[in-house]
């Protein structure tokens, strides 16, 4: 491995065979990022199969040529590995959170409303229809009631108080409100099936937005800090590595590393600077802000499901509700004002009309409302696990990159050594 990590690194092969070692190398490696990038466009971004298959290829190709001729590009490319456990990769993996949040949950929170409206359509539709049925049942009721009086207006052959039939006006255009209902629970539909579009398309465009800002960040950010490494000696130097630790020795100078007034630490060890720590704190609480936001979208899904499940469940369990139309009527004919105990009854009417209004949704085809997804929760947890964790690894992959960079180019870190070690000497002498 050690052989490999040194073609790797070096400037030129020295031979045809470390040639074709770091030409395999760099094939394995562009195979490996071209299977990644085309899953993470057509599985993540959501572009199209022909598009994410010719850029990833497109891209591989050129990978690979860069790779292999261009050295500092190698270096850079190498860096951006660790540099996304920075504050660039959050972005990729907050974008990447944000995408499946808006593919899963929103849908979900939607038609779970959907759902909802859906009963109450039903339940609109079904209570109308009772009523319409309780005005047929009124005209039934007075019609007999006229029926009745008419009888016994009839009967009297030699005075009738009244002419005519008694009349009640029914409203029977039934369909007219159907038809109504209808038109606004398709409107409502239409209106629920935009805006679900918009909030995906939004959410994808945005989402491919900031993955190409952060890719495009990601190199700007390894190629800023080859940059600084190669012009500056100063640039993130302060750590006690090999090559220093046997110039201290060599110079009989070894307390320079224990007694100097500058903070160094060793580069793999697991000691954070108080700059480091307060960072990563920092990081922390913005990060925390975002997590927030993500736990108010799926507690906003859960409660949206538990309306609907007790929307669609309740509804349909309503009892109908009984009601009765009783008429009781009597007359009595009066012959004389004098004499009250000549009047003469006449045809009594008493009679009941049951019925019953239906408020339930029991009858209609209403979608079943959509749970929340625990593999979706699952994965936000783990992103957000990821997310946590990057924010205090990525110290050490500062150092880390601090270390390609080295490998990369061991004549320029010798010079870093020899300033450092410069610098500490005099530091010495001046206390």
């Amino acid at each position: 491995v050690a052989d490999l990590w040194l073609i790797y690194s070096k400037p030129t092969p020295a031979n045809s065979r470390e040639l074709w070692t770091l030409f395999l190398q760099c094939s394995c490696i562009t195979a490996v990022i071209g299977g990644l990038f085309y899953n993470w466009l057509f599985a993540s971004l959501e572009y199209s199969w022909h598009l994410s298959v010719a850029v990833a290829t497109s891209f591989s190709l050129l990978l690979l040529l860069t790779l292999v001729l261009v050295h500092p590009a190698r270096c850079v490319f190498t860096m951006v590995m660790p540099t996304l456990g920075t504050k660039q990769g959050r972005k990729l993996l907050l974008s990447t959170c944000i995408m499946i949040a808006a593919v899963n949950i929103t849908p979900n929170i939607i038609s779970n409303i959907k759902s909802i409206l859906q009963v109450i359509q039903c339940i609109c539709r079904n209570s109308s229809e009772s009523l319409l049925n309780s005005t047929a049942l009124l005209d039934g009721a007075y019609r007999e009631f006229g029926n009745a009086i008419q009888e016994a207006v009839h009967s009297i052959h030699f005075y009738r108080p009244m002419e005519g039939q008694l009349r009640f006006s029914v409203l029977k255009n039934s369909s007219f409100i159907y038809q109504q209902i209808h038109l606004a629970g398709e409107k409502i539909g239409r209106d629920f099936l935009a805006a679900q579009v918009l909030v995906k398309g939004s959410a994808q465009v945005g989402n491919r937005l900031v993955a190409a800002f952060s890719m495009l960040c990601l190199c700007f950010e390894s190629a800023w800090y080859l940059k600084n490494y190669l012009s500056d000696l100063h640039f993130d130097n302060f750590y006690i590595t090999r090559r220093l630790e046997q110039l201290a020795v060599d110079s009989e100078a070894a307390d320079l590393l224990q007694g100097s007034s500058r903070k160094l630490i060793r580069p793999t060890g697991l000691r954070l600077t108080r700059e480091e720590l307060t960072s990563c704190l920092v990081q922390a609480m913005l990060l925390s802000l975002a997590l927030l936001l993500m736990l108010v979208v799926v507690a906003t899904e859960h409660l949206a499901f538990s309306m609907a499940d007790t929307a669609v469940t309740k509804a349909s369990q309503f009892s109908t509700v009984p009601v009765a139309l009783h008429i009781k009527y009597s007359a009595k004919l009066r012959i004389s004002p004098l004499i009250p105990q000549r009047d003469l009854p006449l045809k009594e009417f008493d009679r009941s009309y049951p019925h019953y209004l239906t408020f339930s949704s029991a009858q209609c085809r209403v979608t079943p409302p959509v749970p929340p997804n625990p593999s979706v929760l699952l994965a936000l947890g783990l992103l957000f696990c990821i997310l946590y964790s990057s924010i205090f690894l990525q110290t050490y992959a500062r150092r880390l990159c601090r270390a390609i960079a080295a490998a990369f180019f061991r004549s320029w870190e010798e010079q870093r050594a020899l300033h450092l070690c410069r610098e500490l000497r005099l530091q010495r002498r001046g206390h």
